[in-house]
């Protein structure tokens, strides 16, 4: 089973370190992970995707919340969600291929970054499946990919928010402002 963790952390070093020990200890590849600032001041968010049973994920979840950085945690993966991936993808060219790259770009919605003469680069934003299919029909055309650069997966719920985010909303920008109200019973934004 795929599990998916969204963990908020604080923005300090060996945070990463102590997130990754844990799943060495569970014996646990990390498949993907994905960390950068979030949406509050002085937390990271971390995304981490790797296979588990449902009771390893628990399990994880649960030595996550024990960790001392760890602020919050959800394991998202059954949960409706948008997940996306970066790719950048260096393909050497020559005349004869470069009009039919062009083509394929366009077709997979994806975008020319960088031009020579001798090659090109491509960046791709969507889910791992057309991606990988990108990657595919680029080797099935001889051409040479010289490189390959992959975020990991960023995932988030739709129409749900965490409970740190909810927080989050509630918290003054500045320590002269009043909190704000956090309406629960709002929409959801749409999509």
């Amino acid at each position: 089973m795929l599990h998916t963790f969204i963990a908020y952390v604080d923005d300090k070093p060996g945070v990463l370190t102590r997130v990754a020990s844990l799943f060495r200890r569970l014996n646990i590849n990390i498949t993907s992970l994905t960390v950068g600032r979030s949406e509050r001041d002085g937390l990271s968010r971390m995304t981490i995707v790797c296979e588990a049973s449902a009771e390893a994920g628990h399990r994880i979840r649960a030595s996550l919340f024990k960790l001392e950085n760890v602020v919050d945690v959800d394991d998202i993966a059954q949960a409706p969600n948008v997940t996306r991936e970066l790719a950048l993808i260096k393909v050497a060219v020559t005349k004869e291929l470069r009009s039919q790259i062009f083509e394929l770009v366009e077709v997979f919605r994806a975008r020319i970054v960088d031009l020579t003469a001798e090659s090109l680069m491509i960046e791709m934003t969507g889910v791992e499946s057309k991606i990988e299919g990108l990657i595919e029909i680029l080797r099935a055309s001889d051409c040479c990919i010289l490189e390959l650069c992959r975020s990991g997966k960023m995932t988030m719920r739709r129409s749900h928010h965490v409970s740190s985010v909810v927080r989050a909303m509630s918290v003054p920008a500045n320590e002269s402002e009043e909190p704000r109200p956090v309406d629960e019973d709002a929409p959801a934004l749409p999509q």
